[in-house]
């Protein structure tokens, strides 16, 4: 060990030394340094304590040797004891600080620096070697510090796990939902589903086979009276034509929010209590269009259609858009009853017959084959049917110079509606225009309007009735029996469809038109039959 002499103490044995031991001043003879004493005397014998200082003796320990400077801290002080644990600081809280006082810290060691913080995962630096100084093991705590840092994180990835058990509970409801509620599709359906989900199915057509067994719902405007009375209303009717003149207003009113048989059944009613002809008494009380719009409300469908066949034929002239609009927009059994109507209604005429005396060339062959009721009704799409009769009609058009109308009338009047619309799309890849387009360019006259009312009613049923009663109001004057037939025979089917295809077609709605081109009762009834105003 080496011996590290203080300036106080250096300067004591100086004055020691000079005076004597026994402290007197001057010294005696003799006086040294203590442990020198002269040869012989026993008082500066070798190791001898100087007589009353209470110094010791050289080679001696110095008293308090390795004890902390004036200020500095008791040693342990606030140190963990012999074997313990360092002192963990707290979480971000700063290192501990060294001592005033202490040793000074090994060169290089970084004292001033915070140790680099460890990244979450990494291993912990290693221990410090034994033996050395308090100093050099002081840094341990600062090491030992990002643990509580590394072991904080935990809490935060345990969290989510009670997120992600929070599903489950909430699943029951919809699986006890999809096994009572919902429907399993069968092979067949999902099947269809897949392939109309294909856009190489949609291409071809393949989305009509979803629509088997589909009837698609229209809209009509005049619907079954609720709480309905005949006796009633044919005391109300009579109310209304007793006397002097009638109510007009009270007649339209009750006629418009009857529907066709509830009105068949208020006549019997008349007849039966009052033994007269509800028909004739109206067409007595009424005149001009006002009279003929009620009479034709007192027939039902089929007896409808039948009347305005036989007036569009009889007479000098025929009105062949009359014949066209009925006879070309018909389904099948729609046409039987008009057939079985017209024959009961007049004589037991026949329908086709009367057709065929009234018209002639290509329209009268149209006519006929309407008058069959033998359309296809299937829903089933034959692809390579539809391209082949598309090039027919392709080839007997538009790349002939004469038109062939016999293919036009054979593959209009006997296909399914399903497949005249995959052979118009067939169509509109082999020619540079719609097939309605290629119609208007290679047909004439009557024909052309005839096969154009057939494809406008396979595309879209209401647009071709929109664009009738858009003409028949267009201009000067009316065509009103046109207006008349369309409102009231499409009044419990589609009207509604009707009039929203008006307005989006003409950008004005059907009973602002019929306001502003008719007046009187007349108008009166039919904006009462088209529910607006």
């Amino acid at each position: 060990h080496r011996i590290i002499l203080l300036p106080d103490q250096k300067k004591i044995n100086m004055a020691y030394g000079q005076y004597g031991a026994s402290g007197a001043f001057p010294p005696g003879s003799g006086g040294g340094a203590p442990g020198y004493a002269a040869p012989g005397s026993a008082a500066g014998a070798y190791g001898a304590q100087a007589g009353g200082y209470g110094q010791p003796a050289y080679g001696a320990p110095q008293p308090n040797y390795g004890q902390p400077a004036y200020g500095a801290p008791a040693p342990g002080y606030g140190q963990p004891a012999y074997g313990a644990p360092p002192p963990q600081p707290g979480y971000g809280a700063p290192p501990p600080q060294q001592g005033y006082g202490a040793p000074p810290q090994q060169q290089g060691y970084q004292q001033h620096q915070q140790p680099p913080q460890q990244g979450y995962g990494q291993q912990p630096p290693p221990p410090q070697p034994q033996g050395q100084s308090y100093a050099q093991q002081a840094p341990p705590p600062q090491q030992q510090a990002p643990p509580p840092q590394q072991q904080a994180p935990p809490p935060q990835q345990q969290a989510p796990p009670p997120q992600q058990q929070a599903p489950p509970a909430e699943q029951p409801a919809p699986v006890a939902q999809v096994k009572t509620v919902a429907p399993q599709a069968t092979p067949d359906a999902a099947q269809s589903a897949q392939q109309a989900l294909n856009p190489a199915a949609l291409r071809q057509g393949a989305l009509v086979d979803m629509l088997k067994g589909v009837q698609l719902e229209t809209r009509g405007t005049v619907f079954p009276a609720e709480n309905f009375d005949s006796e009633a209303d044919a005391e109300a009717l009579r109310e209304a034509m007793k006397g002097w003149g009638s109510d007009d207003k009270k007649l339209l009113a009750l006629l418009s929010s009857r529907s066709a048989a509830q009105r068949l059944q208020i006549g019997l009613m008349y007849k039966t209590m009052y033994g007269r002809d509800l028909r004739q008494d109206l067409k007595s009380e009424t005149s001009g269009h006002f009279e003929d719009a009620i009479k034709r409300m007192m027939y039902d469908r089929p007896h409808f259609d039948a009347y305005s066949l036989r007036k569009a034929m009889k007479g000098m002239g025929t009105d062949e858009a009359a014949l066209i609009e009925i006879m070309c927009t018909k389904t099948n059994a729609e046409i039987q009853e008009i057939k079985a109507a017209y024959s009961e209604m007049f004589d037991r005429r026949n329908l086709e017959k009367d057709l065929v005396s009234e018209t002639s060339g290509h329209f009268k062959r149209l006519l006929v084959s309407c008058c069959q009721g033998n359309r296809s009704e299937t829903t089933k799409v034959d692809m390579a049917k539809a391209k082949k009769e598309a090039e027919e009609i392709y080839k007997a058009g538009e790349k002939r110079w004469f038109t062939d109308e016999s293919a036009f009338n054979r593959i209009l009047s006997i296909r399914s509606r399903a497949q005249l619309m995959a052979t118009f799309k067939e169509y509109r890849k082999l020619s540079s225009y719609d097939i309605t387009r290629s119609i208007e360019h290679s047909c004439s006259g009557d024909t052309k309007r005839g096969y154009k009312a057939v494809v406008q009613c396979i595309k879209d049923r209401p647009t071709y009735f929109a664009e009738r009663l858009y003409h028949s109001m267009k201009g000067m004057g009316t065509d009103d029996g046109t207006l008349i037939r369309i409102i009231i025979a499409r009044s419990e089917i589609d009207l509604e469809d009707i009039k929203d295809r008006f307005f989006d077609m003409y950008n004005k709605s059907l009973a602002k038109m019929i306001k502003d081109d008719i007046s009187g009762n007349y108008k009166r009834l039919l904006i009462a039959i088209c529910k607006e105003g």
